[in-house]
């Protein structure tokens, strides 16, 4: 378990304040996460990479030269929002253009695939990729819907050395994607991690079994088997990569392979290398030449207890990427010739808690109106926040049923910030429009993760369908909703019976805009939909999830509703509350 931290909430600014000043040579702190400490040589591709915390040496550890020129950072296991990421990316921008990459989750694509909307519209080129190398969480076929585990590491390193050698932003993406193509890994585990401050592991793994394709944050394996001794281990491993070959590799004899045997968190290293001498000699066997392996913690979850592989099939490109030198504060090869100091650059400095987001010091001009109603928009959302603190536990315990189970933490990060970005709001005078617009970049920015990008366009959407002007009616609430219903669709690509929130959002919205439609009162009208969205909860236990870190676990899921259906129930049901209260 995670022993030494202060205030759980504050662990991963903690982490990284720490880790900067610890590593002042290769980086240096900026909004959201961390840059090279020296600057990106003029017209050079920046490659900035990024994922949640609890992952070391995984994100801000590979920031330095010959790998990633900056690093954005969210929170445990959530990725960093559209704010952090475009923070980074554009402190790390030397002319040549950003090349955004990351793992392949749907936080990290929701918000890394803004950041990139945000940084063209500066005018910065941009473009994304997202490592997508567990063969465990999809098949073949659906190769698009993995997930990005280890496999993360020699892709950005190869890209990175490309953009190292002056190569063109679209040939960076093009190794990129070569590299992609060629990343197989898998992975097995013997107990689950446990967070910060929790007092229980995410899962756990019965006695004398492991678990078969885990994920990194916590998601249960597909299956489970009887504990191996090393060289099994190895031979599964070994045998479940080579059964899935890249399409222009016809065998395993004669081939280069880059290969990665990567410790999780609990496992020492002398274990790992009574697996790799097995992972070796089989390898060798099967006729592969092994180059440069790396063997260690490189891409963890805490302290979870397991084992993952992974092998980069080579072409001559991809082996001088490979091979080619790096210098990072967690991985090291080869030989840079050393830079000269860039005196241009401010000291480095303790990392400032919460740089990503602009202290808020004025706001635009509302009516007496406006102000009023943002009362109500603030109990509002201070109704939200007390009912998912009351429920966090709750809903991390359905979420982990078949996902990663930090559900409730990041709701109860997202809301509780979006209650004191509308109330500082709010002191200064704000509109109601203001006060849900500002809560919403909070939510976003604290939450990260799928769910803070969503309910960071639920809320910009009620936002602005409220305005600063008017006095908000029935009329103009349903038409926020129903909006913020379509804009979450549209964001996410999920619809109704995909087992998300979208289940409930669809409904909710449906109902509150007939009854507003209809003539009756906003309380009357919002409480008939949120018995329509309690119903429409409860109905998603009988669904087996389409999308999402639920999805390679889907039937674990049936008989248990969707964590984010489920709050967003809670949320509709509490809001009336607030709504009743000031009428």
């Amino acid at each position: 378990m995670t022993r030494l931290f202060n205030d759980p909430a504050a662990f991963a600014d903690e982490a990284l304040e720490g880790f900067t000043a610890a590593h002042r040579r290769w980086v240096r702190p900026v909004g959201g996460g961390v840059v090279r400490a020296t600057a990106t040589p003029a017209g050079q591709v920046a490659v900035v990479i990024g994922g949640g915390s609890g992952h070391y040496p995984a994100f801000s550890g590979l920031v330095g030269r010959g790998l990633a020129h900056g690093a954005a950072v969210g929170n445990v296991f959530a990725s960093p929002s559209a704010r952090q990421i475009h923070s980074v990316a554009t402190a790390a921008h030397g002319g040549g253009g950003v090349l955004l990459m990351y793992g392949n989750y749907a936080g990290d694509v929701l918000h890394f695939g803004q950041a990139a909307e945000r940084l063209a519209a500066d005018g910065i080129e941009t473009r994304t990729f997202a490592v997508a190398d567990d063969i465990s969480s999809a098949g073949p076929d659906e190769s698009a819907k993995r997930r990005g585990i280890a496999g993360d590491l020699p892709v950005f390193k190869a890209a990175a050395a490309a953009a190292e050698q002056g190569t063109p932003l679209e040939e960076v993406l093009r190794v990129a994607e070569r590299a992609g193509a060629r990343t197989r890994s898998f992975g097995i585990a013997f107990s689950g991690c446990t967070l910060p401050g929790a007092d229980h592991p995410l899962f756990t793994v019965p006695e004398a079994r492991m678990a078969v394709g885990l994920g990194i944050h916590g998601e249960p394996g597909i299956g489970e088997e009887a504990l191996p001794t090393a060289d099994e281990a190895a031979l599964l491993l070994v045998e479940t990569l080579l059964k899935e070959l890249p399409e222009d590799v016809a065998a395993p004899a004669g081939q280069r392979a880059a290969v990665i045997l990567n410790g999780l968190g609990s496992v020492k290293y002398e274990e790992l290398f009574v697996v790799y001498r097995r992972v070796a000699a089989l390898l060798g066997e099967a006729g592969v030449e092994i180059v440069d392996p790396e063997v260690g913690e490189l891409v963890t979850s805490f302290d979870m207890a397991g084992i993952s592989l992974t092998l980069t099939w080579l072409d001559d490109r991809l082996e001088e990427l490979w091979r080619a030198p790096a210098d990072t504060p967690a991985f090291r090869k080869g030989a840079l010739r050393t830079p000269e100091p860039d005196r241009d650059r401010a000291p480095v400095t303790a990392l400032a808690q919460d740089t990503a987001v602009p202290a808020v010091t004025a706001v635009p001009a509302a009516s007496d109106a406006s102000r009023e109603a943002a009362v109500t928009v603030l109990a509002a959302l201070e109704a939200v926040a007390r009912v998912v603190d009351a429920h966090a536990d709750e809903l991390g315990r359905i979420d982990a049923v078949a996902g990663d189970g930090d559900h409730g933490i990041g709701m109860r990060r997202g809301s509780g910030a979006a209650h004191r970005a509308a109330a500082d709001a709010h002191r200064l005078g704000a509109g109601a429009g203001t006060v849900l617009t500002r809560a919403a970049d909070a939510w976003a920015d604290k939450a990260g993760g799928t769910s803070g990008a969503l309910w960071g366009t639920i809320l910009r959407s009620l936002g602005t369908a409220l305005g600063d002007r008017d006095a908000p009616d029935a009329a103009h609430v349903a038409e926020g909703v129903t909006e913020a219903s379509a804009a979450v669709r549209r964001l996410g690509g999920a619809e109704v019976g995909d087992k998300t929130m979208v289940d409930v959002l669809v409904p909710f919205a449906d109902a509150l805009a007939v009854g507003t439609a209809g003539g009756l009162a906003l309380t009357e009208a919002w409480d008939r939909a949120a018995t329509t969205a309690t119903e429409a909860a409860a109905g998603t236990a009988d669904l087996l999830p389409r999308r999402g870190r639920a999805r390679p676990h889907a039937e674990k899921s049936l008989g248990t509703p969707d964590a984010g259906a489920h709050s967003l129930a809670l949320i509709t049901r509490a809001v009336h509350g607030a709504l009743l209260d000031h009428h």
